[in-house]
């Protein structure tokens, strides 16, 4: 499981509050900052150890957040959205806890602008009578569904730069572990491979299920990658070198500038 270095909790009640202290059980959390209206409630949530930092609605909370979740009431999320919409960073995923979903991605759509293709609506099946910061506890989730609704933009952006590597990722791995000389390829593998092939190590069940429920998109992500790798077989056939450096230089300035605004 990959490991949420920054958490922003938009209402840290029974639901916000159960999810970071889920989180931090687990170890799969590093800071959480909280936001909310209730300045009282929000001190409560610190000293309960449920966040780590008190934060607001602005650049500096949200810009290097990895995650983004509302949890605040439906009738709340379209001035919370509107709010947050300028301020996400480029990596950042939105997602919520509100209790009906086709009202809540109308508004996304409306607000969320250019982050809604990194927004993923959820429903926590799960809670208690009770509320606020008080309220949250870490077993909250224990044994309950939370049902993600992600949309056809979610799943398009993430089979081409999540679900893709990781295909790629692990069939690199087994055609190296087939080769009759597999022991001998092993051996040599150095910087290159291990880099290449970290997310290898990935939960098998969890990314056999991930890439089956986007099968759709991520086969047409295996289609135009395989045309590019055909692309590269042409120029390698002919020898094209001044191909091949294009291909290569222009790659590398993507990632750079990919660096470069993360």
């Amino acid at each position: 499981m990959e490991r949420i270095e920054k958490l922003v909790i938009v209402g840290v009640g029974l639901v916000g509050g159960s999810f970071a202290l889920a989180l931090k059980e687990a170890g799969a959390v590093g800071r959480v900052v909280g936001v909310g209206r209730g300045a009282g409630n929000i001190r409560r949530a610190l000293d309960l150890g449920i966040i780590d930092a008190a934060g607001a609605a602005d650049g500096e909370t949200l810009k290097d957040a990895d995650l983004v979740l509302l949890a605040v009431p439906v009738g709340q999320m379209r001035a919370v959205m509107r709010s947050i919409a300028p301020l996400l960073g480029a990596r950042t995923v939105v997602t919520d806890a509100g209790s009906t979903k086709q009202g809540v991605v109308e508004l996304a759509r409306r607000e969320l602008k250019a982050a809604l293709s990194r927004f993923v609506p959820g429903h926590p099946i799960a809670g208690t009578e009770r509320s606020g910061a008080d309220a949250a506890f870490a077993g909250l989730y224990r044994g309950h569904r939370v049902v993600l609704t992600p949309l056809a933009e979610n799943d398009a952006v993430l089979a081409a730069v999540s679900h893709l590597p990781h295909v790629l990722a692990y069939a690199l791995v087994d055609q190296v572990a087939r080769h009759k000389n597999a022991k001998r390829l092993f051996s040599y593998a150095a910087g290159g491979f291990r880099d290449f092939t970290r997310i290898a190590a990935s939960h098998p069940e969890m990314w056999r299920d991930i890439c089956l429920a986007n099968k759709k998109a991520l086969l047409a992500e295996i289609d135009r990658y395989g045309g590019k790798l055909e692309r590269v077989r042409r120029m390698l056939e002919r020898g094209d070198a001044r191909a091949l450096e294009g291909l290569f230089s222009g790659a590398r300035d993507a990632r750079n500038r990919w660096l470069k605004d993360t």
